[in-house]
């Protein structure tokens, strides 16, 4: 008998881990091990029980997912990531691999779909939502930004501060996070707006109207 996949769901909507689960419901080959809204509760539970897979959202409370990610994989070097969420957008997808995840999957995506990317990324191979690698080979064939970048709330006050030259230490300081976390904020920033380096992120923020 074949040992199912242990799956976790990490998403701060009911209906989103309530439709997962009843997605993964009649497949013997993956069974659901535990469900986490919060950034919080996922570390601890993971603590008490660790999956083979998580499909893992990056807007939560507190902790976006692809600050967990790195946080996750350094800690647990076997999990995979698989992305799930709402972003159809190629600047979250890059930033979600490059953090670690093996995955990046649309919450609207179908069953067979869903059951696929759990299959490969367990078997430490990568899975990209169909629609999100043919938007991903189109960028690099044009060699042009792929989209407009999409900033959290709380990215859009990070770069508004590095483009007032704020340092690394001072932006932690003034909206109270830790330096290692102000730093995957800037790495984020580099990486959605395509950017080699600081001068260059305040460059194109100011004219893409990001940051004044």
């Amino acid at each position: 008998m074949t040992v199912p996949i242990r799956v976790a769901i990490a998403d701060d909507h009911v209906m989103v881990i309530s439709g997962v689960q009843k997605m993964l419901s009649g497949c013997p080959d993956v069974v659901v091990t535990g469900t986490y809204m919060n950034g919080e509760e996922l570390l601890r539970g993971l603590e008490q029980q660790l999956p083979d897979v998580l499909l893992l959202d990056i807007q939560m409370p507190g902790r976006n997912g692809d600050e967990l990610a790195p946080v996750l994989l350094e800690q647990y070097p076997a999990l995979r990531i698989l992305t799930l969420t709402n972003f159809d957008n190629t600047f979250y997808a890059k930033n979600m691999l490059h953090h670690g995840a093996l995955g990046y999957l649309l919450k609207r995506t179908d069953h067979e779909t869903l059951i696929q990317a759990i299959k490969t990324v367990y078997e430490y191979r990568e899975f990209l939502e169909p629609s999100m690698k043919q938007q991903i080979e189109a960028a690099k064939l044009s060699k042009l930004p792929s989209q407009h970048p999409v900033l959290t709330p709380r990215e859009k006050e990070v770069l508004q501060l590095i483009v007032n030259g704020y340092t690394s230490q001072e932006i932690g300081q003034e909206l109270h996070l830790g330096q290692r976390t102000v730093e995957n904020y800037r790495f984020s920033l580099l990486l959605k707006l395509d950017a080699k380096n600081t001068a260059t992120l305040v460059k194109k923020a100011i004219q893409m109207g990001l940051a004044g």
